[in-house]
């Protein structure tokens, strides 16, 4: 038989249904995800310079940094030859899936009907057994062994010595593998709604700032849609070390002139509103807004009535009761001193060990002046028995925040859910037929029993065993 020329169609059909494209797709999406991986997608070049120095050296790295970058792979999820092998994996995903539908359908639908008796033969389940008793009470104590066993409902047909009993269940299994097929094509398409219709971006906000926008990875400004709002922004350390314990940020969503929304975030805790996520990232101080921060202090005096006081760079309060007058002269955000000469220095620029120089004068005449550090409370005691905490400033930080808006993830998250359901299906359950010919003899009837499974073989073959065994005990118990 002469066999039939491939058209340019069928080609191209054969091309996408096959299985070693998917595989050779799969491969190349395990690859250059393990590279977008490790290369921090949209982050600054500096990030990505020093991974890349770990990785290759120092003199490989520029030359490496050029050639992932003119490749997309600072911003791979966004580039067009990502976006066209994740089209092409869900071309080949939907095409083989219609490719070989027919033949599953065909199994699915397909009512199970009685054998001859030469089909038994071939079973790779099979059992055999003799029970002491007339057909018909050996069709009834079959049946409902089998239902209570094994869960199968059966029809039957009379046949010349006797009946053959047959039924079917799990054959919807067999979509299993469609179902996480279809998981597959919907998860790619949140992928893609959110690489077409969301961003990733930052955003440094001050204190007290309020922000309508975020920017991306070329500081081109994004709006978010509300006003998001820097109330506090803190470190925490681990005792009197400066490795921090815990970044907290306090964040509120301004929208139509009104608060709607406060969360204290933290790494991994950030906070979501209308499918905006803001995620803690990062931390800094603003030199330039020293004039503009406000410090707080609680002055208790020598007898005991204490006062809170917020006040700007320069500003000067009183002891209470009492005729001492302070003055902030200066602030340092880590203040050190010198083991040799005892001289304060700033030894970081972030706010590791914050300290204020504060001078008292009584009647216009300086008396003393110290520095008043923020987490060693010895140095609030001023050598005249008043105590002068200085408890925080605030106006100087902002947080580091990264910002996403993914309208895909829901979309992602009911993919995984089918998947899961198709992934149970598919390994867990199975199209399993079944047989049972009662043929009647001398001293009761034989019972032959052929069945299949098309997975779990071993599971089913144990229930027929169990059924086996109970109807014998059943036997030899004189039923």
């Amino acid at each position: 038989m002469e066999k039939k020329k491939e058209t340019i169609i069928d080609k191209i059909w054969n091309f996408l249904a096959s299985v070693k494209l998917a595989v050779i797709i799969f491969a190349v999406l395990s690859l250059t995800s393990i590279v977008g991986t490790v290369i921090e997608q949209n982050a600054e070049p500096a990030k990505n310079i020093k991974v890349l120095t770990k990785l290759f050296g120092q003199s490989a790295t520029p030359t490496t940094y050029r050639i992932l970058d003119s490749l997309g792979f600072m911003d791979m999820y966004h580039s067009w030859w990502f976006v066209t092998i994740l089209l092409l994996f869900a071309a080949n995903l939907v095409i083989c899936s219609v490719d070989r539908l027919p033949k599953i359908m065909k199994v699915v639908k397909d009512p199970i009907k009685p054998l001859s008796e030469d089909h038994f033969k071939g079973f790779g389940i099979k059992k055999e057994f003799v029970l002491k008793m007339k057909p018909e009470k050996a069709k009834e104590a079959v049946s409902e062994a089998l239902k209570k066993k094994a869960g199968f409902n059966l029809a039957e047909v009379s046949e010349a010595h006797g009946f053959q009993l047959y039924a079917q269940k799990g054959n919807f299994t067999r979509l299993g593998v469609y179902i996480t097929h279809f998981s597959i094509l919907i998860i790619l398409a949140g992928a893609l709604i959110g690489i077409f219709f969301g961003f990733k971006g930052y955003l440094n906000l001050p204190e007290g700032v309020v922000s309508t926008v975020a920017y991306t990875r070329n500081d081109q400004e994004r709006p978010i849609g509300f006003g998001i709002r820097c109330d506090k922004f803190q470190v925490d350390f681990y005792g009197n070390s400066d490795m921090p314990k815990a970044y907290k940020s306090l964040l509120t969503v301004i929208e139509n002139g009104k608060e709607v929304m406060k969360k204290e975030i933290v790494v991994n805790d950030p906070l979501k509103y209308k499918g905006v996520t803001f995620y803690q990232s990062s931390y800094g101080l603003l030199q330039e807004d020293m004039q503009k921060s406000v410090f707080m202090f609680r002055v208790t005096s020598r007898d005991g009535r204490t006062s809170n006081l917020d006040l700007r760079f320069g500003d000067t309060f009183s002891i209470p009761g009492m005729g001492l007058t302070g003055k902030i002269e200066d602030f340092s955000p880590a203040l050190g001193l010198d083991e040799r000469t005892g001289r304060p220095f700033t030894y970081a620029e972030q706010m590791n060990n914050p300290a204020v120089l504060v001078s008292f004068s009584e009647g216009g005449n300086r008396k003393f002046s110290g520095w008043i550090f923020k987490r060693h409370p010895e140095t609030w005691r001023l050598p005249d028995g008043n105590t002068v905490e200085f408890s925080d400033i605030w106006g100087i930080q902002y947080t580091g925040l990264q910002v996403r808006n993914d309208p895909g993830v829901w979309v992602v998250y009911f993919g995984c859910v089918a998947m899961a359901v198709g992934l149970f299906i598919a390994f867990f359950m199975s199209h399993k037929r079944l047989w049972v010919r009662l043929v009647e003899e001398k001293n009761g009837t034989r019972v032959v029993i052929g069945a299949s499974a098309n997975k779990n073989r071993q599971a089913f073959e144990r229930q027929i065993d169990k059924v086996a065994d109970l109807l014998t005990r059943a036997k030899e118990r004189g039923r």
